[in-house]
């Protein structure tokens, strides 16, 4: 009797990111989750990350991080992200995520442009590498013109004599809100993410990014 030679699924991760809580991921994971099918790929995990700038630095991405602990793992073979802007929106950390992925023979996929940094027999796609630079440059752009908007309104706002900010009073004193949710403080000291924290404490998502922010200010 002959063994079968039926091809072996190829393990895959999905990596999504939003940069707000009120912001959701379905979208991006089920557009992510059919492109799999369709091409035959197993997922093995759905990395999310909620809440998070893609400008944080790396130790703040988990979502990454887990992405890349599959990777070195010999878990998974290519991570599906929708966008570049997805994994970052800083040229080094794209450039270094895509590294180390390639250094363990996994692909980065991203569904805008269907493209992987890898080829079938294992080697770099020079196109990709290419447009790989040319969007992540882009998004780096694109968040920067974002902030030159703001501040301007901002400075706008502010010869116009409005008053910026919460009104007085209307806010929690630091000290207070870090007293108060000394639930939220411990799981984020532990090293949970926003998300994690909130599912612990069965808090609000805004609740403990409040509580985050009170103690990078504290």
């Amino acid at each position: 009797m002959k063994a079968s030679t039926a091809p072996k699924t190829v393990p895959v991760a999905i990596l999504v990111r939003v940069s707000t809580l009120k912001q959701e991921t379905a979208r991006q994971v089920t557009e992510l989750k059919a492109v799999a099918k369709a091409k035959g790929w197993d997922v093995v995990e759905v990395c999310e990350e909620l809440g998070i700038s893609g400008r944080a630095d790396e130790s703040e991405r988990h979502g990454l991080q887990r992405v890349e602990a599959l990777a070195t793992g010999g878990k998974i073979k290519k991570v599906l992200v929708h966008e570049v802007s997805r994994v970052a929106r800083r040229n080094s950390l794209v450039h270094q995520f895509v590294e180390t992925l390639e250094e363990h023979g996994v692909s980065l996929y991203w569904h805008a442009q269907g493209i992987e940094t890898m080829m079938p027999n294992g080697k770099r796609n020079p196109a990709a590498g290419v447009m790989l630079a040319l969007l992540a440059e882009m998004a780096r752009n694109e968040t920067e013109k974002l902030r030159e908007r703001i501040n301007s309104g901002l400075a706008e706002a502010r010869r116009k004599g409005v008053k910026l900010g919460r009104p007085k009073g209307s806010g929690y004193d630091t000290a207070r809100l870090l007293d108060e949710h000394k639930d939220i403080v411990k799981a984020l000291k532990a090293g949970h993410s926003i998300r994690n924290a909130a599912k612990i404490t069965g808090k609000g998502g805004s609740t403990v990014q409040r509580v985050a922010a009170a103690m990078k200010a504290a």
